[in-house]
């Protein structure tokens, strides 16, 4: 069957390297697109649940698509959550064809939109709103407070609202606090100028419109992959949720080819396709010089 070509797909919060990520279904979704652009918007990797060495083969054949889409000529963009926490240490670089950082910024059909994993909001939205007008300065800045403010709740036994509660994290979550989450991210994206806001974190997917007297702002989440299984496809200039228990055709993909792959062979692919991107960008060079 022919794959689904979309321009952007974002997925957020699959969690692998814990029981409760839906892999198999989320490599079923993966193998039925063929999308110019991935954005893997934070929490895709537990990090806190790998420590119990949990990671079947249907996490890492998640892992290898990924990797497969990349060598094929997909732009993935990796986007660090508070589950993948370790990556924070490298913004700005690549991992062969894959790009890490701590967010991103496109222009879509005009609009300014943001991405970015939404836990920095776990600090306070009254700090958020002044900090994140140093721009990235800033919002590193946020990002080490969130991280700050975790370990001080931890070491005294208190929980880190609004999405830290064990009993919740996977499960059900307080509609007020994901009410307030949404509010003060397309607050905060207004203000800085942003027409479209598209974050995870809080596990809901979601497509609203929000105004202030300072603007108005699309708010999109990704929703997660351990309960709702959904993602974010843009095409033909809109954004819609998709929602895997409702794709009556993603059940037929097959992706033999990814059966066969070896992951070193994939990771030298990928790389391979870099190295000839910056060669050929470098002969763009002299030649406008």
């Amino acid at each position: 069957m022919k794959k689904r070509r979309l321009e952007i797909v974002v997925l957020s919060d699959i969690h692998l390297g814990s029981y409760a990520c839906h892999a198999e279904e989320l490599l079923t979704y993966l193998s039925s697109i063929d999308p110019k652009i991935l954005i893997l918007n934070g929490d895709i990797l537990d990090a806190k649940k790998m420590r119990n060495n949990y990671f079947p083969p249907s996490h890492l054949k998640v892992v290898k698509k990924i990797f497969s889409l990349a060598s094929k000529g997909t732009d993935v963009h990796y986007i660090t959550g508070n589950r993948d926490e370790p990556f924070r240490k490298i913004d700005e670089i690549y991992m062969g064809a894959i790009q890490v950082s701590n967010r991103l910024t496109l222009k879509l059909n005009g609009k300014n939109t943001l991405f970015f994993h939404g836990d920095i909001f776990d600090f306070s939205f009254r700090h958020s709103q002044w900090l994140l007008n140093f721009g990235g300065t800033g919002f590193d800045l946020l990002l080490k407070l969130a991280k700050l403010k975790t370990k001080t709740f931890n070491l005294f036994g208190k929980k880190n609202k609004p999405f830290s509660n064990p009993e919740l994290e996977y499960g059900e979550r307080d509609p007020k606090q994901i009410a307030l989450f949404e509010k003060n991210v397309a607050k905060m994206a207004i203000k800085q100028h942003f027409d479209h806001v598209v974050c995870g974190h809080s596990h809901a997917p979601n497509k609203q419109l929000f105004e202030t007297r300072k603007g108005e702002c699309l708010y999109l989440n990704s929703g997660d992959w351990v309960k709702h299984m959904t993602a974010l496809e843009y095409s033909f200039k809109r954004w819609k949720i998709y929602r895997y228990e409702n794709d009556k055709l993603a059940t037929f993909y097959m992706d033999e080819e990814l059966k066969s792959m070896n992951i070193n062979e994939l990771i030298e692919t990928i790389t391979q396709r870099k190295t000839r991107e910056l060669n050929n960008q470098k002969e763009r060079d002299g030649l406008s010089d």
